[in-house]
C-alpha cells in the first residue's frame, strides 16, 4: 500500500510539474530563417511555457544606402515593425495568438558614437511581467535572435532580473584557435551597444551562439518546396518565406533555427566556457562549440510531420 501511495504522489509531482518558461525575441523580418526558428519553438509548445515572442528591429546602413532590403522598399522602412508583423502571422496561423507579441524597440541603445541607454518598449514590459509572474526558484530563458537590443534594454532598465533569467543569442563570432572574438557580425553591428553591455554584466547566466558554431547547418530549397505540404498552413508559410525571401538560394544556412535547435536538443550542441573579449569586463561566456547538424535536421522533419 505505501509503494502504491508513493507511486501516486510521484506520479502527480510529474504531471503538475511546472513546464520552463521561454520567450523569444526574434528580428523576424530580417531573413527567412527566423520563422523556422518561431515555428519550431512553438512546436515545443506541449513541453514548454512559451510566455512571449516579441520583435527585434535589424537597423543597418544598408537601409540608407539600398533601395531594397530583401524584398522589402528601404523608403520609409520600420524593421521592427515588419517584424511584428510577421511575428502576428505566425501565431495567427498556427492558433496561438493567445501568446503574448509585444512590439521592440525600434533602435538601438545608446547613440551611434556608443553609450548604454536602454530603450523602453512594450517588449521590455512584457518581459518584466514574465519574470515578475515566476514562482520560487523558476527562471525564464530568454532566446534571441537578432540584435540584444529589447534584452539589453530590459536589464539596463532593472538589473535584479539576472538573477531571474538565462539568456541564449546568436551572434558574434569566436576563433578557437586564436581564442579571439569577432564582433563584425550583422546580429552584432545591428546593435554594438548592446552585445557590449551585455558582455560588461556579472553574474548572468548567457551562452552564445557563435556563428561558425552553425553556419554548416544548411537546407536544400529544392527538399523544403517538395517537402513542405501543400495544404498545411503552417508549412506553406515556412515555404512562403523562402520564396519571398531568398528564391535565388539553392541552399541557406537556418542561423536562427541553429539556435533554437541547440536550446531544444542540447546533446546535439555542446557548450564551452572561453575567455570573454578583452575590451569587456565579463570574465568568461559559454558558447555552443559546435551543432550536430545531421540530428538538427533529422528532428526539424520528424517535427514536421508530427505536427501536420
Amino acid at each position: 500500500m505505501k509503494k502504491l501511495l508513493l507511486l501516486f504522489v510521484l506520479l502527480s509531482a510529474s504531471a503538475f510539474a511546472q513546464k520552463q518558461k521561454v520567450w523569444l525575441d526574434a528580428d523576424t523580418g530580417n531573413e527567412m530563417d527566423d520563422v523556422y526558428a518561431i515555428v519550431r519553438l512553438l512546436w515545443a509548445a506541449d513541453r514548454l511555457d512559451i510566455t512571449g515572442l516579441s520583435s527585434a528591429h535589424f537597423n543597418n546602413a544598408d537601409l540608407l544606402a539600398f533601395e531594397k532590403w530583401n524584398q522589402y522598399p528601404t523608403a520609409g522602412i520600420s524593421p521592427v515593425r515588419i517584424s511584428q508583423e510577421l511575428n502576428e502571422e505566425i501565431l495567427a496561423t498556427m492558433g496561438l495568438r493567445h501568446i503574448p507579441h509585444p512590439l521592440g524597440a525600434d533602435r538601438q541603445m545608446g547613440r551611434a558614437w556608443g553609450g548604454f541607454e536602454p530603450r523602453p518598449s512594450a517588449a521590455t514590459e512584457g518581459m518584466l511581467k514574465a519574470i515578475k509572474s515566476l514562482g520560487a526558484g523558476e527562471k525564464l530563458d530568454i532566446l534571441t535572435l537578432g540584435a540584444l537590443t529589447n534584452i539589453a534594454s530590459l536589464i539596463g532598465l532593472d538589473p535584479t532580473v539576472k538573477s531571474r533569467i538565462r539568456v541564449y543569442s546568436l551572434g558574434g563570432g569566436y576563433d578557437f584557435a586564436r581564442k579571439a572574438w569577432n564582433k563584425n557580425e550583422f546580429n552584432v553591428r545591428c546593435d554594438l551597444n548592446a552585445y557590449d553591455f551585455m558582455l560588461n554584466q556579472a553574474n548572468l547566466d548567457w551562452t552564445v551562439m557563435p556563428i561558425h558554431s552553425v553556419m554548416h547547418y544548411k537546407f536544400d530549397r529544392e527538399m523544403v518546396y517538395e517537402n513542405f505540404a501543400d495544404n498545411n498552413p503552417v508549412e506553406q508559410l515556412m515555404e512562403k518565406r523562402w520564396r519571398e525571401t531568398n528564391p535565388q538560394d539553392k541552399t541557406r544556412t537556418l542561423w536562427d533555427l541553429g539556435l533554437v535547435q541547440a536550446y531544444l536538443l542540447p546533446r546535439l550542441a555542446p557548450v564551452a566556457t572561453v575567455p570573454a573579449p578583452p575590451e569587456n569586463t565579463q570574465p568568461t561566456v559559454k558558447i555552443f562549440t559546435k551543432l550536430d547538424a545531421q540530428g538538427m535536421d533529422a528532428d526539424f522533419w520528424q517535427q514536421v510531420k508530427k505536427h501536420r
